[in-house]
């Protein structure tokens, strides 16, 4: 989706204060700059715990049944927003109980069940969008998102969710984080896993609905994976890992409005490439620094803050 709006034609200059001033003059970019960045904070945070969980599949398939949610919701007269949020939710609580278990192939099932449920959700997708032929003028919007069309009300709805997901984790991110490093022993514990990890799917399903009504079906992964894994590649310390994954969405979301501000091209492309670019660099970095000799000690990821 191109900016249909009076972009800069001359591009930024080398004056950062003058550019962001010549971003908020317009209304619509200032909600797309608000909207964006609150969904970069909760997502910053949301997929920190589904990396460490190790649950990017499970959150792909999330991103994706927002297509199908957001067009069958649209067939039935109702708002994509809708289709987004019980779509992501009932498939999230799917997911979370077809895995629950004692059994050794937890993890197994879980993918197996995933891979399944991802494949029958894209095809009732397109079978909704082929049903209701007036939603086709919005197919790259649905699947691609757009930054640019944010209302206020949109603004403060996102907030609103945002804000309560973030809530719910800071209630319950100690046992999230305790069965997130060893399930084992947290349910020796009395963590009650099961429970934390349906939990976390659904609140997983929560952020997924969120950011793909600014990102796209497709998209998601731009901000819920590459932030996060960027930060705990960077570093091992949980609070200052979590800290830069939400400065690192937030960062690519800005500079990526910029850039398609400033050049009309697709913000979606911008963000994620953007956000490719600083997770390869991370890794190239890592690399190096490994191979270079233990400078850094990195025995045993993600231990707990001292």
């Amino acid at each position: 989706m191109l900016i249909a709006s009076p972009p800069a034609t001359s591009g930024p200059s080398l004056d950062p204060l003058h550019d962001l001033a010549q971003l908020t003059d317009y209304p619509f970019m200032v909600s797309a700059l608000e909207a964006g960045t609150i969904v970069a904070v909760m997502a910053g945070v949301v997929g920190w715990f589904m990396v460490l969980r190790r649950q990017t599949f499970a959150g792909h398939t999330l991103s994706v049944m927002a297509f199908p949610g957001a067009s069958g919701a649209l067939l039935i007269g109702l708002s994509a927003a809708a289709g987004y949020f019980l779509v992501a939710g009932l498939v999230a609580l799917a997911i979370g109980l077809a895995a629950s278990g004692e059994a050794r192939d937890t993890r197994g099932r879980e993918s197996a069940f995933t891979g399944a449920i991802q494949a029958f959700g894209l095809a009732c997708g397109f079978l909704f969008l082929s049903l209701y032929h007036g939603v086709l003028s919005n197919y790259e919007s649905l699947l691609f998102g757009s930054f640019l069309g944010v209302t206020s009300s949109q603004v403060l709805a996102l907030a609103a969710v945002a804000a309560a997901a973030l809530a719910m984790l800071a209630i319950a991110g100690r046992p999230l984080l305790f069965a997130s490093i060893d399930a084992g022993v947290a349910a020796t514990r009395g963590v009650p896993t099961r429970a934390v990890g349906v939990g976390f799917l659904l609140l997983l399903g929560l952020a997924v609905a969120e950011t793909a009504q600014i990102t796209g079906a497709l998209l998601v992964f731009a901000l819920l994976v590459a932030p996060a894994a960027t930060a705990q590649l960077i570093t091992p310390r949980i609070g200052l890992s979590l800290a830069l994954s939400i400065v690192i969405g937030v960062l690519v979301t800005w500079i990526g409005l910029a850039l398609a501000y400033f050049y009309g091209y697709p913000v979606g492309f911008y963000i994620t490439t953007i956000a490719f670019a600083a997770y390869v660099l991370a890794r190239a970095v890592t690399a190096v620094a490994d191979r270079a000799g233990p400078l850094i000690s990195r025995s045993r990821p993600f231990a707990a803050d001292r």
